[in-house]
């Protein structure tokens, strides 16, 4: 009985030991809504746990591709493309396809394969890629993010956080190849087994039209639906047994754009419709700073080419401050929004004398 019970301990520490990261990720989820145009955190719930992302790493080995090669730079597709595990767009081995449609593959129906192709191409190999990706990871400044591969399959060590995500959908959304990708709805494959190629998420869909009708000449969605929660313009779902659904959707309302980013919500369709709703419900476009030249003191002043505008609620719009922080030389200058102690936005401004 003795032996038994010291049996047992030693098996659980072993699985302890072997598996600590995932088995912390299971049961974890986390959201996020994001101010789509400052990346302030407007709501969410277990934003900075470090999670299983799934497929939303597309986001970031798309943007990786697009800065570092050229959209019709030819890819000869390896083997070891061709047979990557998961979701696929079938390429074949030795098809020689372009960077472009390797990318519409990847954001429209999450082929693994086209992941593997692109990092190969762009990267040297796949780990070469995958280093890529967490230096450029730095460089914006997700902390809470670790890559492994370029695809999303599961490894206890490939984890961001709700926050990080969106900030990767933002960060991504301002290059304009990017944009075009991740808004597309619809794109005809000249691959092997070239098809037409319909984005997976069903937001998207709704924005742009009905999947299911398709004008047969123009191959285009034939109606657009208006939706209540303004319109969802790109995104990514992805889906592991260990991380569940998750889903980053971009929505743009009147002016207004937020990022919604949900890890492991089984009804994440409505729960992004949900939260997008709340933000156009309780959040403005406020004018907190107009363009123009503004006297600091006698000898200083400084001038915004452009109005700081920001989504505040009510409650907020009461209670910003604005704070400058002129160099000792005076020759630079930023300019500081605060809400309480909490830095919202920042920009630098320019630097005059001041008028007499």
């Amino acid at each position: 009985m003795l032996r038994l019970v010291r049996f047992m301990v030693l098996m659980l520490l072993v699985g302890f030991l072997i598996f600590p990261a995932s088995g912390l990720a299971r049961g974890g989820s986390g959201h996020v809504v994001l101010d789509g145009d400052t990346g302030r955190v407007l709501n969410g719930v277990n934003y900075d746990a470090r999670l299983p992302i799934a497929s939303l790493t597309k986001i970031w080995t798309a943007l990786v591709a697009i800065e570092n090669s050229d959209l019709q730079d030819e890819v000869v597709i390896s083997p070891n493309a061709a047979m990557a595990e998961g979701s696929s767009i079938y390429l074949q081995a030795g098809e020689t396809v372009t960077v472009e449609t390797l990318l519409y593959g990847l954001m429209l129906r999450s082929g693994n394969d086209a992941a593997t192709a692109l990092a190969e191409h762009v990267g040297g190999s796949v780990e070469g890629f995958v280093r890529l990706m967490n230096e450029r990871a730095v460089i914006a400044g997700l902390t809470n993010t670790a890559f492994m591969n370029p695809s999303g399959l599961h490894h206890d060590q490939h984890l961001s956080s709700a926050r990080d995500t969106a900030e990767m959908l933002r960060v991504a959304l301002q290059n304009k190849t990017f944009e075009k990708v991740a808004s597309t709805v619809l794109y005809r494959a000249n691959t092997v087994n070239g098809m037409l190629w319909e984005n997976k998420h069903r937001l998207l869909r709704e924005g742009s039209g009905v999947a299911s009708e398709i004008d047969d000449e123009t191959e285009q969605p034939v109606s657009s639906l208006k939706s209540a929660t303004g319109t969802a313009f790109a995104g990514k779902t992805g889906f592991t047994k260990v991380a569940g659904r998750t889903l980053a959707t971009a929505f743009q309302k009147d002016g207004q754009t937020c990022i919604v980013v949900t890890l492991n919500a089984s009804d994440d369709w409505n729960v992004h419709r949900g939260l997008a709703n709340s933000v156009w419900q309780n959040y403005n476009i406020e004018t907190v700073v107009k363009k123009g030249k503004y006297n600091v003191n006698d000898k200083l002043a400084i001038r915004l080419e452009q109005p700081i505008r920001l989504q505040l609620n009510k409650e907020e719009k009461a209670a910003v401050r604005q704070v400058l922080q002129v160099s000792r030389k005076r020759k630079e200058a930023v300019l500081s929004i605060f809400i309480g102690e909490e830095r919202i936005y920042a920009t630098p401004v320019i630097v005059e004398s001041a008028d007499r």
